[in-house]
């Protein structure tokens, strides 16, 4: 058995939906009588998204040569196909948090497939992607909403070393 290097997804994202910045609004203590109630102002239309952890299958443990299949699912589990005997223990999928207003419906769109590169300019396949996110996600009482990302990544079987790509990920009020 031999492993590969670290087999490393970074994921660049896309966030949708920034609303357009409202003039300040200004009590005139001189107009009329005061009032110590904060105006009203429209809720904000932005989506923050944060990355906690990028998806990584670790090492791959060959069991001979040719091609083979690693596949990490949004819940962590994993399974090795063809010549992948084993993944890595340390491979995680990405855990992505959206942050907005409270209780919006929202339409998330990953990449199905991306590829991945090396130093060396060769190239993995990373597709299937999935997520663990609702069909009609909403964000929480709190405004917020985490999922995971997974998906499967295909080897040719002369690919040795760290492979990176950027996985777009939109994320928009409905």
């Amino acid at each position: 058995m031999r492993g590969t290097g670290s087999l490393v997804l970074l994921l660049a994202v896309v966030a949708a939906a920034a609303a357009p910045s409202r003039p300040a609004s200004a009590q005139c203590r001189l107009c009329g009588t005061p009032s110590t109630v904060p105006a009203a102002t429209a809720a904000s239309d932005d989506i923050q998204l944060d990355i906690d952890t990028s998806l990584n299958f670790d090492r791959l443990i060959l069991a001979g040569g040719g091609p083979g299949e690693a596949v990490l699912r949004p819940d962590g589990s994993g399974a090795g196909t063809g010549s992948i005997a084993s993944i890595g223990p340390r491979a995680v999928v990405a855990t992505v948090v959206v942050h907005g207003q409270p209780g919006r419906v929202l339409r998330i769109d990953v990449a199905r497939r991306i590829d991945l590169f090396s130093l060396a300019g060769t190239r993995l396949s990373f597709d299937q992607v999935t997520t663990d996110a609702a069909d009609l996600p909403r964000l929480d009482d709190a405004g917020n909403l985490t999922f995971h990302v997974g998906g499967r990544l295909r080897f040719m079987g002369s690919e040795d070393g760290d492979y990176r790509g950027d996985l777009p990920i939109t994320v928009e009020y409905q």
